[in-house]
């Protein structure tokens, strides 16, 4: 039991064990990610077989396979091939940036509504999110697409260090002026804004122009 417990743990996002209903994923869907998710980050396989993932789960094995062709029809797994540049073999990876953007579609969605709610009277935003928006500008800015931990780590700013989408959105706009495009950077600019109390771009921004006139 003691040496179990120091394996030690996997990284699942709270947000998807509380909006995967919202997502519209079934309980068998989530624990295939989940398992997924364990296989990249703790046996360090990017590509499990069927049989592994089928091994480790108590579904029947029809019903992994069938959870698994839906998440790759609804896009919220998706798989990759790449070709090694000097052995020239082939090789897969799950791709998991798919589930983060919908799973950061669904957090504003829930957002929305519970601003809509909180105001009488206001009209829902219309279905395009925030979020997509978010990662589509830190793809121009980055010139590539997001990896899976880069789509994770925004959701992270947002659901569980509660930093405002038009803060995020600030912060990489400072990380382009700086010449410093990495998430890493990002994440102390927004680290430092938390701990000085700057909860929006305008509060930002005078921050930072006193920080720039003080140097």
């Amino acid at each position: 039991m003691t040496a179990a417990m120091q394996a030690g743990g996997v990284s699942i996002p709270v947000t998807l064990l509380r909006l995967y209903k919202r997502m519209k994923l079934s309980e068998v869907e989530v624990m295939l990610l989940i398992q997924i998710m364990a296989f990249k980050d703790k046996d360090g396989k990017e590509f499990p077989t069927l049989e592994e993932l089928q091994e480790r789960m108590s579904a029947q094995p029809e019903a992994v396979i069938k959870a698994l062709q839906r998440l790759m029809k609804n896009e919220v797994l998706q798989i990759d091939e790449e070709i090694d540049q000097v052995t020239g073999v082939l090789s897969e990876n799950y791709n998991l940036a798919p589930m983060y953007r919908k799973l950061a579609a669904a957090w504003t969605e829930e957002a929305r509504e519970a601003r809509a709610s909180a105001a009488p009277g206001t009209k829902a935003a219309p279905a395009k999110t925030d979020v997509e928006d978010i990662f589509t500008v830190f793809e121009k800015e980055f010139a590539r697409p997001l990896t899976p931990m880069e789509c994770e780590t925004v959701s992270q700013w947002l659901d569980r260090d509660r930093y405002p989408e038009e803060l995020i959105m600030f912060a990489l706009k400072e990380a382009v002026f700086a010449g410093v495009i990495h998430f890493r950077y990002i994440d102390r600019i927004l680290l430092e804004w938390s701990r000085n109390r700057v909860q929006t771009p305008e509060q930002a921004r005078e921050y930072t122009q006193k920080f720039r006139g003080g140097r």
